[in-house]
């Protein structure tokens, strides 16, 4: 056998190598393997047999590795350290890290078009975009994913997105708000001969047309550890046909999806010609009803699942009466009791009605949008053209709000916890010390912030349960500080640590306080204030006469003027208090006495 197969497939291997060590073994072992199969000569491959064989050696023991490469040809010496450096590496792939540490940065843009799962009840794949955040999630170290469906007439491409900007449903500046991945796919087929999706499908089910290429592409992300995603955090939202489907999708799977937001949506059981007027003995039992037959085993899942729904008063397009039917036949499917709570204004014309369950949960909200047509509520930054309103709510943003806010599946973390803090002082140098928990994980940064002659904001002091860190050359005078630590994971910050007032160097001069006033006076008594003086220790005050006669000052033509400065500290007599402090022999002015 010539060994110059081998040698190039050592080199290449050494890149599968580099690919599971940067993107992580486990989760990337397939791809790692698919290099090593198109790069690799056949018979070195043949060697491999298979992924799970190739991914068996990568975390075997070195000596096995190497001996499996020498079954062919032992590679030269410069081939067995290259070798060894991909071991090291695969050794550290495997070592397990802090969560926050596997939370990937997306690129902060849309992506191409892509192309998924094939549909064999509509025709062709599923294609779409996916927006994946440059931010890290905000909620449990984890990332939400959001998947949004357009209405009839609508494309992803078109109206969705918009890969120049914001634009489209406005979902950019949410996603990154929040760290959350969104989906934006394109119905296949032409359902209903204006691309719509098959929501009045009478054989919604989980494996095959709209509804199992949309849960497979849910499946597809969920499953993929690189982006993150917690399947606790999955949501689903669309306008019209893509609002109908948001519901259908809802019932179907409420244990895949954990909340929805409803556009415009006609129920489950309606058809497309009954999509402007509720059809006679149509109603929202109706509707609950065949929410939870969609739900079939599934339905347990009801109990922890929220819902939103939004409406124009100027829709007459699909019927408005199912926005409340739809809100309606959610509770009933999730079950129990529920109070309404008042409606409260919701930016740029929108009222929102909640519904609260017996655990006092909110569980369901109802917009209505003062003069909005048939549209999605994009709010400003959407576009707002072809079924996209940019001029009234901002829809996304209430969405993940009450969904983030109201989630009953997230195990929410605590934020983080600072036990102590404090500053030592060596001549112009301060070292600030603190020491901290945090349940979630490990603390990410802690921040120092130090006001005085010389001030710090430092947001990046250190990591982990404690840090010391010291800060020189500042300027003399008098400090006060707080010590902040903040969990990456969760972006959650702890509670303020202050650090009492300390002198750094020689004490300056103590300057007067400010701001003397009179805040109230009776027949026997007189209150005062004043802006504290740093570094103050505490404040004597004196009636004018009394200083008069302790020598401190002197009258003037029934004014009494503090000795040394002549300030002149109102009249002379026993209902004028002043406060004098002496800085020099025989000199006084209107402060304090040390």
């Amino acid at each position: 056998m010539s060994k110059s197969p081998v040698r190039n497939g050592a080199f290449v291997l050494y890149g599968a190598f580099i690919l599971c060590g940067v993107f992580g073994l486990r989760e990337h072992k397939e791809a790692a393997c698919t290099f090593y199969q198109a790069q690799l000569a056949p018979a070195a491959w043949r060697h491999a047999r298979t992924c799970k064989s190739l991914a068996a050696r990568l975390s075997s023991a070195a000596p096995e590795r190497q001996r499996g490469c020498s079954e062919h040809s032992p590679p030269p010496s410069s081939l067995k350290r290259l070798a060894a450096a991909a071991l090291t590496l695969i050794a550290c792939a495997i070592a397990p890290t802090p969560a926050q540490a596997q939370i990937a940065a997306g690129p902060g843009a849309w992506s191409a078009n892509q192309s998924w799962a094939a549909d064999t009840v509509n025709g062709g794949n599923l294609t779409g975009y996916f927006y994946w955040p440059k931010n890290p999630p905000t909620l449990n170290g984890k990332r939400a994913l959001v998947l949004v469906l357009h209405g009839c007439t609508q494309i992803a491409g078109g109206d969705v997105i918009d890969s120049t900007g914001d634009g489209g449903f406005n979902w950019k500046t949410v996603a990154e708000q929040y760290g959350a991945v969104i989906l934006a796919p394109n119905a296949t087929g032409n359902v209903y001969s204006n691309h719509c999706w098959d929501y009045a499908s009478t054989s919604h089910n989980r494996s095959s047309g709209h509804d199992g290429v949309l849960l497979d592409l849910i499946k597809r992300f969920s499953t993929n550890s690189q982006y993150a995603i917690d399947p606790n955090q999955v949501y689903v939202a669309g306008l019209s046909s893509g609002g109908g489907e948001t519901m259908a999708l809802g019932c179907l799977a409420p244990d895949v999806f954990s909340g929805v937001g409803i556009n415009a949506g006609p129920p489950p059981g309606t058809t497309t010609a009954q999509i402007s007027y509720v059809p006679s003995g149509y109603n929202a039992t109706t509707a609950g009803n065949n929410c939870k037959a969609l739900a079939g085993s599934s339905a347990s899942s009801f109990a922890t699942q929220v819902a939103g729904v939004v409406w124009g008063t100027a829709d007459y397009t699909v019927s408005q009466q199912y926005g409340p039917m739809d809100a309606q036949a959610m509770r009933l499917a999730y079950g129990g009791n529920f109070t309404q709570g008042s409606a409260t204004a919701v930016a740029t014309g929108g009222t929102s009605i909640p519904y609260l369950d017996a655990n006092g949960k909110l569980r369901t909200t109802e917009i209505t949008v003062n003069g909005m047509g048939h549209a999605w509520p994009a709010g400003s930054g959407g576009q707002n053209t072809n079924f996209v309103d940019a001029a009234h709510v901002n829809y996304p943003v209430f969405l993940m709000d009450f969904w983030f806010k109201n989630n009953l599946r997230v195990t929410r973390a605590n934020a983080p916890t600072v036990s102590s803090c404090s500053a030592s002082v060596s001549g112009t140098s301060v070292t600030v010390s603190a020491s901290g928990t945090d349940s979630a994980g490990t603390i990410s940064s802690w921040r120092v912030v130090l006001t005085g002659p010389s001030a710090v904001d430092d947001a990046a002091a250190g990591s982990g349960a404690s840090f010391s860190k010291q800060y020189a050359d500042l300027a003399n005078g008098y400090y006060s500080g707080s010590v902040t630590a903040t969990e990456r994971g969760t972006g959650l910050t702890s509670n303020t640590c202050s650090i009492a007032q300390f002198l750094v160097g020689s004490a300056p001069a103590l300057q007067p306080p400010s701001n003397l006033s009179v805040t109230a006076t009776t027949s026997n008594s007189v209150s005062l204030s004043w802006s504290a003086a740093s570094g103050a220790g505490g404040y004597n005050v004196y009636r004018n006469y009394a200083h008069v006669q302790a020598g401190r000052a002197h009258d003037s033509g029934g004014y009494a003027l503090a000795n040394g400065s002549n300030q002149n500290m109102g009249l002379d007599n026993t209902f004028y208090t002043s406060t004098l402090a002496q800085t020099a022999s025989g000199y006084y002015v209107i402060g304090t006495c040390p």
